[in-house]
């Protein structure tokens, strides 16, 4: 055994020779290596793909063997970057997901697959290596999300009455189960307003059929709004009338079926929701019922004619120099509904005013006017436009009313006074031009300057 060992020192020794380049004899190493390069020249040159093992004892290696094992003899120290089996490029381990109390690589945390890959991670889970399908979801809005949409967009469109602007802030929610709350909420919403919001509402309904509800969906909206209605009632009295108008008017726009009132007539025990019913069923079975339910709201707000807009106001102002009840004139002009069209209340006022020719109707019509004007019924914008038109109406008006300019200036000063006008305006109020005579060196003619 101690012979064997001494040979296998003697043939590592001999390895490690011929490695750093030392023989014995020089000359037989001359001849054996020009011998040995004519062999290695004929022989086609291939790399070797085998790894080093280590030298067992009793083992010889060769020259590559030798060098290796050289290699690794050379003294390293602790934080050397250089690889310690010479096949390394000093790159981190596993590509930075080797160090202690790492569980993947960089980044991996934020990795879409949405589970771990590594078996030795604790929130490893076998199941999510099967096969799996990721798709993209739109969650379904709550109530409260949807009241919070509703809300500004039912408000916008009492404003611009324009119904596509209303649905496509609709259509952009998943709605879902949710489709009849939407008829629940603007017929809701409705009752708090005037006839003119009603008669929108009606027509938002209709143009809503078939796009963003069906059958089924405004069939169970007013279901839920019968069920409702007590409750409506403690803030609305006059809500089953109104909902049963409603009721009538969807039918008559086919979104909702005839025979829904009489199914559910006399199978509800609230006597609220009783009442809407019937208030349904008695304009549906009156004579030419469906043709009168188009203006079952009436014709209200810009709507209607201008010339019946301009006798209302001109019946008004000539009640209220009657009664001198300024609050019955403010309610009177707010229920017509019509605030772009005040500045026709001041052109029939100051024109009343005029023909009147008496300071009693200056004073009262100029009262009239700075209520209206303090409460902002009547903006100064109206204002100043109803002036205006007076100014250029003046030639015409002179016609009936010969001291019209007179008493113009009078009321404008009056208007002043009370801050109702601003100084520009009390400045632009026309003058009656003088005669100029023959006496003056007209040439015989008469004009006007």
């Amino acid at each position: 055994m101690a012979a064997e060992m001494e040979v296998g020192q003697d043939s590592l020794q001999d390895g490690v020779d011929m490695a750093n380049g030392i023989d014995d004899d020089p000359s037989e190493g001359i001849d054996g290596l020009g011998e040995l390069s004519k062999e290695l020249s004929s022989r086609p040159i291939r790399k070797a793909k085998r790894q080093l093992g280590r030298l067992s004892p009793g083992k010889e290696v060769g020259p590559e063997g030798a060098a290796a094992l050289v290699k690794k003899a050379l003294p390293l120290t602790k934080n050397s970057r250089k690889s310690r089996d010479g096949r390394g490029r000093g790159l981190p381990k596993k590509g930075g997901a080797g160090g202690k109390g790492v569980w993947g690589k960089p980044g991996e945390e934020a990795n879409e697959d949405g589970h771990c890959q590594d078996s030795h991670d604790p929130n490893y889970d076998s199941e999510s290596e099967e096969e799996y399908l990721i798709e993209e979801i739109d969650p379904e809005v709550t109530l409260e999300e949807l009241e919070k949409v509703l809300e500004p967009a039912i408000l916008e469109y009492y404003e611009s009455n324009n119904t596509t602007e209303f649905m496509s802030s609709v259509v952009d929610l998943n709605i879902g189960s949710k489709r009849p709350k939407l008829v629940e909420y603007i017929i809701s919403k409705a009752i708090d307003h005037k006839p003119a919001q009603c008669e929108m509402t009606s027509v938002l309904l209709s143009d809503l059929y078939g796009r963003v509800l069906q059958h089924e969906h405004i069939i169970e909206g007013f279901n839920d709004l019968l069920g409702k209605l007590s409750d409506l009632v403690i803030d609305a009295p006059h809500a089953p009338e109104v909902v049963g108008k409603f009721m009538a008017r969807a039918v008559a726009d086919d979104c909702l079926p005839p025979k829904y009132i009489q199914s559910h007539k006399g199978k509800v025990e609230c006597k609220n929701s009783q009442d809407a019913l019937l208030k349904a069923d008695t304009l549906l079975t009156q004579k030419h019922g469906i043709v009168r339910l188009d203006n079952i709201w009436g014709t209200g707000g810009g709507i209607r004619p201008v010339k019946y807009l301009i006798k209302q106001m001109v019946m008004l102002l000539q009640e209220y120099l009657s009664s001198g009840d300024i609050n019955e004139a403010t309610r009177c002009l707010t229920e017509l509904d019509v605030p772009h069209f005040h500045h026709e209340l001041v052109y029939e006022a100051t024109n009343l005013v005029l023909e009147k020719s008496t300071d009693r109707a200056a004073e009262m019509m100029a009262k009239l006017l700075k209520s209206l004007s303090v409460a902002v019924i009547i903006t100064p914008d109206q204002l100043i436009q109803g002036f205006r038109r007076i100014f250029e109406n003046m030639a015409d008006i002179c016609l009936d009313v010969p001291n019209a300019y007179a008493l113009l200036d009078k009321f404008a000063t009056i208007c002043h006074r009370e801050g109702i006008i601003s100084n520009e305006i009390l400045n632009d109020v026309p003058q009656r031009g003088r005669k100029r005579f023959v006496s003056e060196g007209d040439g015989g003619k008469v004009k006007d300057s």
